[in-house]
């Protein structure tokens, strides 16, 4: 299929890797942010084929994953009320909350509905004026845009019975959290190029520079993640520091200026909890107070619903990166896809489930997290499914001014 068979060409992966291999000078840390990526890594088993030159940690850029167990009970809530439609994309409807996950809820009589844009929801709300439409609005900047042109076009049409919850989070304040973590191994930052398509790099480029780290803006399919931890590689062993833009293809410094000015109109900044993790300050986008009518927190009274993370779910510390799964002890056991004990084992970009997908084990995967000792390396230089073909044409870089 053209504009994919191309950026997973077998023999153009075998030559990164060869290049990869021969660059480093000692193992080399990086992250990837994106759980799109962890999942491309994993699956077409990068990580064992560079390993001994390059450890790969996977970051907390799966938006189902870091959407706080609160937020869950609240959309639970919803859904039990016989006013409200709940609609929602189909990937947060088994993430586990306190009283179950929202398939359940369905089961139970909730109305629960799936859909693939907020548009659809809005859409929703005006062939039902009789009940209220709440569309759970999760996700990193990504989905941002969308979820605003719904709040804008709701109030542009007049929808009082429509209204969003919100539980967006942006990229940059967990990157600092990481960086400034103490004993932080991350050496070099793959970004992920969806959000940066959206937002452009601007806002990475004193992260950089602060924490003196290369940062790789990286697509998504195998050799897009093999061209961009070679250009880390080069940046890390000649001594730069920096961002460059390996997704050339559909990222620009600036973003998407339109998607941008959207997003400021509807939302602004806010402290916003991430599950595992905790409150990370200005890292939410909340609706405006002008736009509070379409605030399903503030139309159903939703704050005080809290809630506290199972002890023995540990997908905080696999979403900072200090715990790769198989080291959790509930992954495999207690902790499946049929029976989660949280989100990062049923998100299709959950770190969890890539590797419960993939066959990986307890004891397949040693290596240590973000923070502490370098574990034991598993060895494994082969049998990366042929990399069943990472993919870009080695494309031009583009460094950041």
């Amino acid at each position: 299929m053209k504009h994919l068979t191309e950026y997973r060409d077998s023999a153009l992966s075998r030559a990164l890797v060869r290049r990869i291999r021969d660059r480093v000078t000692r193992l080399r840390v990086l992250m990837e942010i994106c759980g799109g990526q962890t999942h491309t890594l994993i699956r077409q088993g990068i990580d064992e084929v560079l390993a001994g030159s390059v450890e790969m940690i996977h970051g907390p850029g799966c938006p189902v994953c870091v959407t706080p167990l609160e937020q869950i009970d609240r959309a639970l809530h919803l859904a039990a009320d016989p006013r409200v439609i709940l609609a929602s994309f189909g990937d947060m409807l088994r993430v586990p909350g306190t009283g179950g996950d929202l398939l359940q809820s369905r089961a139970r009589g909730g109305d629960v509905r799936v859909v693939y844009s907020p548009l659809d929801a809005l859409a929703l709300a005006r062939r039902t004026p009789d009940r209220e439409v709440v569309f759970f609005a999760v996700g990193f900047e990504t989905t941002a845009p969308a979820n605003a042109m719904a709040v804008w076009r709701a109030r542009e049409l007049g929808v009082p019975n429509f209204s969003l919850l919100v539980s967006q989070v942006t990229v940059p304040p967990a990157l600092r959290l990481i960086l400034e973590a103490p004993g932080n191994r991350v050496e070099a930052i793959l970004a992920a190029g969806h959000v940066c398509a959206v937002m452009g790099w601007e806002e990475y480029e004193p992260l950089a520079e602060e924490f003196r780290v290369p940062m790789v803006v990286t697509g998504f399919e195998p050799l897009d993640l093999l061209e961009g931890i070679f250009m880390a590689v080069e940046a890390l062993e000649g001594g730069r520091w920096g961002v460059e833009n390996q997704y050339v293809r559909s990222v620009r410094r600036e973003g998407t200026p339109v998607a941008r000015d959207l997003m400021e109109r509807v939302f602004q900044r806010v402290d916003r909890a991430w599950r595992g993790i905790g409150t990370i300050p200005g890292s939410g986008l909340g609706l405006r107070p002008e736009l509070a009518a379409f605030d399903a927190e503030v139309k159903f009274g939703l704050a005080g619903i809290v809630a506290s993370e199972p002890a023995e779910c540990r997908a905080g510390e696999v979403l900072r990166g200090r715990l790769k799964p198989p080291q959790c002890p509930a992954f495999g056991s207690s902790c499946t896809p049929d029976h989660p004990l949280g989100a990062p084992m049923v998100s299709s970009e959950g770190a969890c489930a890539a590797y419960f997908n993939a066959g990986r084990r307890k004891g397949e995967d040693g290596a240590a997290g973000a923070v502490g000792e370098a574990g034991g390396e598993h060895g494994l230089q082969t049998g990366a499914s042929d990399l069943k073909g990472p993919g870009t044409r080695p494309g031009r870089k583009e460094r950041a001014p």
